[in-house]
């Protein structure tokens, strides 16, 4: 059977998925290699990264991360799917210029943002937002504070959100680095570093940097991806690609010396935080969640959140939950009661999360949903 024709199990993509995350071992790899392997990370919350980068490199140390975002190596923006990504600063500059027609195609399609702030000179409204942001880091309400006298007949926090659309912006800190506090700001690219965006990378290289962290794929599954289409792109590189099929006959492309394990392959339990890119990277995401689950963890209050993989798929939920005795994580189940031995998978692996999330404190795993169990203790 050629190439073309091979179809692969759920199975075999959950576990080329893995490796190309990293999930399968730890890597000994740079921080700043594995964000641009990744080709960003989901942060909506600052401290998710983290748990990420813990979960997938070898002797990670939260300072290694904090390091580059204090040195503005890497920042927080606005970008795939117009979600907030953390970058090294090489993508920023690149990846910010590809993605603009994202946000703006999220903002112009009915955004309610855009809806009050209707007949307002999008020009003039982007030289003044530029011009505020620029100054120094701002809330989105201090630059509705600053719009309102010169856009008075308009909704000014409207239009504090369009500019943000439209106004390549980054998150300064010192939320982002690790425990970070402060008020959400934001500045412009050229302020924060100091120089402009680039050019655009191209989308033949996006496409190629997308299947060696996601791959096989199809182009529906770049676009859930990304947030935009990369059809012809992966049409162009087709004679430099190897195509596969799914179980339903969908086409996958993937680059032909990527890794795709045995599908027999073990895969060890991993911690993943709120939303983590392994999740978010296809329209189809059987290959690691059940048909028809949904992820639903996401804390707009930032309480960090996460799933747990067992055996390659999303099996459960976690959340740390502190109190006079020290830090415990607790573990719902998503479908079924987690058998034993895996419970101890879980737990090994747990204790040492709890290692990075509260260190020096006493720690358990509990598993729930309901009569929360104590199995297992580490200080």
């Amino acid at each position: 059977m050629s190439a073309a024709q091979t179809t692969l199990s759920r199975r075999a993509l959950n576990r080329a998925l893995l490796a190309r995350q990293m999930l399968l071992e730890r890597r000994r790899m740079p921080v700043r290699a594995a964000i641009e392997h990744l080709v960003g990370m989901q942060a909506q919350a600052p401290d998710l990264p983290y748990v990420g980068l813990w979960s997938r490199l070898e002797g990670f140390k939260t300072d290694e991360l904090s390091r580059l975002v204090e040195q503005r190596e890497a920042v927080r923006m606005t970008l795939q799917r117009a979600t907030i990504h953390l970058v090294t600063t090489r993508d920023a500059l690149s990846l910010r210029p590809l993605l603009q027609r994202v946000p703006e195609r999220a903002l112009f399609a009915g955004s309610p943002w855009w809806k009050q702030a209707k007949g307002v000179d999008v020009d003039a409204l982007v030289v003044a937002g530029r011009e505020i942001m620029g100054e120094r880091p701002r809330t989105v309400a201090e630059l509705a504070k600053l719009l309102r006298p010169r856009f008075p007949d308009h909704d000014a926090l409207a239009l504090a959100y369009v500019v943000r659309a439209l106004v390549p912006m980054v998150f300064t800190t010192p939320r982002g680095t690790w425990g970070g506090k402060g008020p959400v700001n934001l500045t412009t690219v050229e302020a924060w570093l100091g120089r402009p965006l680039g050019a655009a990378l191209p989308t033949e290289k996006f496409a190629l940097r997308y299947l060696a962290a996601f791959g096989p794929a199809s182009a529906a599954d770049a676009r859930a991806w990304s947030g935009l289409s990369v059809r012809d792109a992966f049409e162009r590189l087709r004679p430099r690609l190897r195509t596969f099929r799914d179980g339903r006959g969908i086409e996958l492309f993937d680059l032909p010396k990527a890794p795709r394990p045995d599908p027999q392959t073990q895969a060890p339990v991993r911690f993943l935080p709120d939303y983590d890119n392994i999740l978010l990277g296809h329209a189809d995401r059987t290959r690691i969640m059940a048909p028809g689950q949904h992820i639903g963890l996401f804390s707009p209050q930032g309480i960090m959140k996460g799933t747990v993989l067992v055996d390659g798929f999303l099996r459960a939920g976690w959340r740390p939950i502190g109190d006079q005795t020290g830090t415990a994580l607790s573990i719902t189940p998503l479908e079924k009661p987690i058998p034993p031995r895996q419970r101890i998978e879980i737990t090994e692996e747990g204790l040492r999360l709890l290692q990075l999330l509260a260190p020096g404190e006493q720690h358990a795993i509990r598993f729930g949903p309901i009569a929360e169990q104590l199995v297992g203790t580490r200080r």
